[in-house]
Order: C-alpha cells, then structure tokens, then sequence
C-alpha cells in the first residue's frame, strides 16, 4: 500500500447538512441544493476519499444514503441537546471511521463546539479549511478549489 493510499483510507471529509433541501426524499448527497453545500460536495468528490454528511436529524450519514426532507437545524437546540447530538455523531464515527487519523470539517461551529475534542482525544488531527472564513469567503475559496483541484 502507497503512503497516498494509507493516507485515504486514514483520511475522511465530513461536509454538514444545510436548510435548502429538495422536497421529496433523496439520497443524503443530492437531498441538500444551496451553492455552498453543492461547491463542498465537489471539493470532496474530487479528493476520491471517504466522506460523510453530518445531518442535524440523522447525524453522521452516507452520502448515498436515502432520506427524507426535514427541517430541524443545530441552531435552534439547546446546548443540552447539542451536546447529545454530537456524543451521537462521535459513536458513529467510532463505528464508521475506526481507522480515521485525519478528519477534514467543512462545517460551521454548531457541528464542530464538540465534536472537535472527540476527535482530537482520539488522537485525530483534525483540519477546517474554511474556519474563520464569512459565507461569502467560503464560497470563494470553494469556487477557487475547484478551478485549482483540492490540495491533498
């Protein structure tokens, strides 16, 4: 095994959910519409490595899996209910991503307030190309990704 592929079976995207959404079920990758989640998606497509959508319903979830439309967003959960979600989400990563040691966010801080020590406990580097960055800045990075190819 070349260290290129030790890397991407070590190394997953986790890209969150956004409110824009198709009105009838879908699977996880084609159920979100707005620009910033379609840019992300083929940011991490490009990367040919295994990514995740972290659904604020369904938490961590393939992006081939099918659901259905909702509307409920981390923004509106109490501190309480967003500690459960992402003690959730870290017992799905345990189970999906066992071998993980690097994680790539492209999530706002709701997703990431506690996911980030889960992670770094385990001994994942964790990276957040976008963090900082207002939604207009994210879309711009994004947009010269894809003019550029994602940098591995």
């Amino acid at each position: 095994m070349t260290e290129r592929d030790m890397q991407g079976a070590q190394t997953s995207y986790l890209v969150s959910c956004v409110s824009r959404k198709r009105t009838s079920s879908a699977r996880a990758k084609d159920l979100y519409l707005s620009e910033w989640f379609l840019r992300a998606r083929a940011y991490v497509e490009r990367t040919a490595l295994p990514w995740y959508i972290l659904s604020s319903k369904y938490g961590l979830i393939s992006p081939d899996q099918m659901i259905d439309p909702y509307e409920q967003t981390l923004n509106r959960m109490s501190v309480g209910e967003r500690r459960a979600w992402a003690n959730h989400v870290g017992e799905q990563i345990r189970d999906l991503l066992p071998e993980a040691k690097h994680v790539v966010m492209f999530a706002g801080m709701r997703y990431r307030e506690f996911l980030l020590d889960y992670l770094r406990e385990r001994g994942v580097k964790v990276e957040v190309p976008l963090e900082g960055l207002r939604i207009g800045e994210q879309l711009s990075w994004l947009g010269e990704q894809h003019a550029h190819g994602p940098s591995r």
